[in-house]
């Protein structure tokens, strides 16, 4: 479908991918607008949703700037889908033992490693642009224990994090997780959004929300937030590849002998690249938002209960060349745990072997959007390549 709406109560205008957003998502987008620093229009996703520093769904081209609230705290999260040579047939009818293998491989939640369990020249490539990054902000270190980060390599973290084992619409079998930066993008994303808010009330910046404070080129803390962010990117991707490469040896002493496909994606959906868009050089920031260039594969991910989908790019200009990441909340984690109960968790994920206790009520299918009707709003961006279908779900 094509943008459903077009707002122009900004200083630019803001273009929506969807007929249903909530007030406060809308207010959001609104004041992001408003910034002299947004290039050509604000574009948001058929999963748009009120977020923290910046909208979930959102595309954000800023010219000479960077808002490091819009790209949030955690870095370069994102998914990683791979095929294997399996079919339907060759997994076992209970799946449990599976879960299991994959939950003793993969720490979940605040859990990491006993120690790094990546090659040691990743890990001190890592290393190398990390300390450049401290030894200009000591003040990192004091936010994350020393080297806890490496020993958070290939593990998942919370929220709506998570590992499955889906089935396409042929039957293959595909592995598909959801992670990002862990603990330590969170520290880098922090301590930059509080730097931000510094130099906005030291140079006066009239804001719409203090969320919203910016480096600016040439700004003393700019070239440092900008190799910081791209360090942390870097460390989601290869979070995401080791995961990979974990839970792909946790089912192999479980299942038929199988290869992996060269169908392997491994996306952002929180991020910042250099694009160019509009006749300008800019940085894009995806906040909750995938790139659709034309033909690049992506990944849009349901909920733990419901589709997801391996989507191809158009390459659609007024979306900046972008589509949504996922389904996206339709009501807040506490509303959620308010208003579904485990009995429900258990209806909305039926035929699916995963945690189905009120630890994850949070994150139950029904606090999402309708992913059918978020693919059909986006028709314009992508075309769909696979349609899957978890039988499997770890959650952090």
């Amino acid at each position: 479908m094509p943008v459903k709406q077009v707002i122009n109560k900004g200083r630019v205008p803001i273009k929506i991918y969807t007929d249903q957003i909530e007030h406060g998502a809308l207010n959001q987008l609104i004041n992001i607008a408003q910034l002299p620093i947004i290039h050509h229009h604000v574009a948001a996703m058929p999963d748009v949703h009120a977020g923290i520093g910046a909208t979930v769904g959102s595309v954000i081209p800023t010219a000479g700037a960077i808002i490091p609230a819009a790209v949030g705290v955690d870095i370069g999260c994102g998914m990683n889908a791979v095929r294997l040579t399996l079919k339907a047939a060759d997994l076992p009818d209970d799946l449990r033992r599976l879960r299991g293998a994959v939950e003793q491989a993969v720490p979940v939640g605040f859990n990491h490693h006993d120690k790094p369990t990546v090659q040691r020249k990743a890990v001190n490539q890592l290393d190398a642009g990390l300390d450049r990054i401290i030894g200009r902000h000591p003040g990192i270190a004091k936010m994350q224990k020393p080297h806890v980060w490496a020993r958070q390599l290939g593990t998942l973290g919370g929220g709506n994090h998570f590992i499955e084992l889906c089935l396409d619409e042929n039957q293959a079998v595909w592995v598909m997780l959801h992670s990002g930066s862990r603990g330590i993008g969170n520290v880098i994303g922090r301590y930059f959004i509080s730097l931000a808010r510094k130099d906005a009330q030291r140079h006066q910046l009239h804001l719409p929300d203090r969320d919203l404070a910016y480096f600016q080129e040439g700004a003393e803390h700019f070239d440092d937030y900008v190799h910081a962010v791209e360090w942390a990117q870097d460390y989601a991707l290869a979070n995401r590849r080791e995961m990979m490469r974990l839970v792909v040896e946790a089912l192999r002493p479980l299942l038929p002998p199988f290869q992996v496909s060269k169908e392997a994606i491994n996306c952002h959906h929180n991020y910042v690249a250099r694009e160019t868009h509009f006749g300008q050089d800019l940085f894009l920031t995806r906040k909750g938002a995938i790139a659709a260039a034309r033909d690049q594969l992506g990944i849009i991910p349901g909920s733990m209960g419901t589709r997801s989908y391996i989507v191809r790019g158009k390459g659609n200009a007024e979306s900046f060349c972008s589509c949504s990441h996922g389904a996206g909340r339709t009501m807040s984690r506490s509303e959620a745990k308010r208003r579904f109960n485990r009995s429900d968790l258990e209806a909305q994920t039926r035929g699916v072997e995963c945690r189905k206790d009120k630890g994850v009520l949070d994150e139950i299918p029904g606090a999402y959007k309708d992913i059918d009707q978020v693919m059909a709003d986006q028709t314009d961006l992508v075309d769909i390549v696979h349609t899957l279908k978890q039988v499997l779900c770890v959650k952090g």
